[in-house]
């Protein structure tokens, strides 16, 4: 695998085999295109006891929506989901990483847990495991180039059909 810059990225956004909308060109860096924080946010809820991780296990049932609508205080040791305002669209023989912007990770944000990899073949927008190292709070912003997609090129070809496929929304 082959990590793909500027060049063949616009390449292949011309093309129209990878898709991300919306899209500004000045996303566009070295070898990364920068993808912003959406409108609404996951916050993890508080709960009685443990949170039993078995296979059937869904986030959502320990989670509430949140409107990103005034910025969030995400306090330290503290984790949220996000999701891209960005939808994403990668062929067969593209994947991708999703990686924090130094600026914020400087200042103590983690963009992901770990589920970075984006699979080849998605058509969706990117849910972002944030977590808050730092002994400071931090203050969350919609609208904000929070993370960066790092793509290669795939050996082989493959198609992302699990859970997550159709992701549109948290």
């Amino acid at each position: 695998m082959a990590v793909l810059t500027r060049e063949a990225i616009r390449s292949e956004l011309d093309a129209g085999r990878i898709c991300i909308e919306p899209f500004e060109d000045d996303q566009l860096g070295a070898a990364s295109i920068d993808l912003t924080l959406g409108d609404e946010i996951r916050v993890i809820e508080g709960s009685a006891g443990p949170i039993d991780l078995v296979a059937d296990s869904d986030y959502r049932e320990h989670t509430r929506k949140q409107s990103l609508s005034t910025p969030f205080v995400l306090e330290p040791g503290s984790t949220i989901h996000g999701i891209t305002r960005e939808r994403i669209r990668l062929p067969a023989d593209v994947c991708g990483f999703l990686e924090g912007r130094s600026r914020f990770a400087r200042l103590g944000l983690m963009i992901h847990v770990t589920s970075a990899f984006v699979q080849p073949g998605v058509d969706n927008r990117q849910v972002l495991e944030m977590s808050n190292v730092s002994g400071q709070s931090l203050r969350i912003h919609a609208g904000v180039r929070i993370c960066q997609l790092v793509l290669m090129r795939t050996e082989g070809e493959a198609v992302y059909s699990g859970r997550f496929a159709d992701q549109q929304k948290l």
